[in-house]
């Protein structure tokens, strides 16, 4: 069947440049319709494709991590957007810092508009070039001062996720097998399709590994799975070298 590489989601799309590098045949995209696998090689090769991402643990399972920063952040722009513009020609940066697991957006949005609010009307804050606030346990407010007249009053300037730091290798072994599991729970009921099982991950905590840091991981990386490749690639050059697992 034929298919367009636009109606791929981003992650397919890099694998399938991938898989074209490699010139093993032809490479077909959802052989099997909207079900496992997502690619097959020559019909006998069948390929899956996710994103290696840092995850949180919720009541329905795992989520990555940017799922939580991304909403987050389009709830602040908007509240700070609905501050309204400087009334004295000055305009206030904001940075944020949070962790999970954050109040629910009710909670934490009344918080924060009841302080902003009152540091918008006070008239000392003139005075101030930059202050902190606490608005719960997982979420700080930090306030920086612009030097020239923004269109907003409050204007944000960037977060920081507390959760999505620490050391790429132990970031890296703990979502590897999140993302392994969840596979292979995924593709059991058709693994007798294929007689060849790939699992292509593209590497968005690592982006790609140096030749010390691939040494490493072979050392670091003991995983019992079924599948007989496990790929990493490095999203931003993804016919680029590859890492396979050992």
């Amino acid at each position: 069947m034929a298919f367009s590489v636009s109606q791929m989601k981003p992650e397919e799309r890099l694998a399938y440049e991938y898989l074209l590098s490699l010139q093993l045949g032809a490479v077909a995209y959802e052989p099997d319709g909207n079900r496992p696998p997502d690619f097959a090689i020559n019909k006998r090769v069948a390929v899956e494709v996710r994103r290696l991402n840092q995850n949180e643990v919720t009541p329905c399972g795992h989520r990555g991590l940017e799922e939580t920063q991304f909403a987050l952040c389009d709830k602040i722009g908007n509240l700070l957007s609905s501050l309204g513009p400087s009334d004295s020609g000055v305009s206030w940066f904001v940075h944020y810092d949070f962790k999970r697991p954050l109040p629910h957006w009710k909670i934490l949005r009344s918080g924060l508009l009841a302080y902003l609010r009152e540091f918008k009307a006070d008239s000392n804050r003139q005075v101030r070039k930059e202050l902190s606030k606490v608005i719960c346990e997982s979420f700080e407010l930090t306030l920086l001062r612009a030097r020239n007249k923004c269109s907003q009053f409050f204007v944000l300037g960037g977060y920081s996720d507390n959760d999505s730091g620490g050391w790429t290798l132990a970031k890296t072994e703990k979502n590897l097998r999140i993302c392994i599991e969840e596979k292979t729970r995924l593709v059991a009921p058709f693994r007798h399709q294929y007689p060849e099982w790939w699992l292509v991950l593209l590497d968005r905590i690592g982006y790609g590994l140096s030749a010390h840091e691939r040494e490493l991981y072979c050392d670091a990386f003991r995983f019992d799975h079924n599948w007989q490749k496990i790929i990493l690639l490095n999203p931003l050059n993804p016919t680029g070298p590859a890492f396979e697992l050992p």
